[in-house]
This record gives structure tokens, C-alpha cells and sequence, in this order.
């Protein structure tokens, strides 16, 4: 299963969605990247993805967004083969 690491803070609602979902998934093990308690990663968040909300998602070396996209993108059945590497 491919790697996943979401940049995160502990009271947003969006990041709590996403996380329930991934493990409903099999995600057994998400890296998990503080931006309220790591503020300089919030600036390593936004160059590497342009946006300034959490959550951010990647797969393996894929981007996947929000907690939005990543339900889209369950929902359009893509979530299952990036989580795989297919």
C-alpha cells in the first residue's frame, strides 16, 4: 500500500473525515503533519501544494487535495488503486 501523509490540525473537523475514511479503507498507518503545533511546515504545505487549508492529502508521490477531493475521488472509484499503487 502506498504511503500516505496528510497535513493536519487537531480541530478541524475536514482532517478527522478524511482520516475515518482512509482507515475504512485500510490505511493502517497515516503520517501525520502537525501544521498548529509545526507552524514551518505550514510553509512547506502551501509551496508544495499551493493551497493554505488543511487537510492536504498525498498518496505515494500523488497529491491528493482536500478532504473533498478525496471523498470524490473514493466516490469515483480512483481512491483504491492510488492506496494500492495500481
Amino acid at each position: 500500500m502506498n504511503p500516505v501523509r496528510m497535513y493536519t490540525t487537531q480541530v478541524c473537523p475536514y482532517c478527522v473525515r478524511a482520516k475515518a475514511l482512509l482507515q475504512q479503507r485500510g490505511v493502517a498507518q497515516i503520517e501525520e503533519v502537525r501544521v498548529d503545533l509545526q507552524p514551518e511546515r505550514r510553509d512547506e504545505m502551501i509551496e508544495l501544494t499551493g493551497r493554505r487549508t488543511v487537510p492536504q492529502i498525498f498518496i505515494g508521490g500523488t497529491h491528493v487535495g482536500g478532504c473533498d477531493d478525496l471523498v470524490a475521488l473514493d466516490r469515483a472509484g480512483g481512491l483504491m488503486p492510488l492506496l494500492q499503487g495500481a
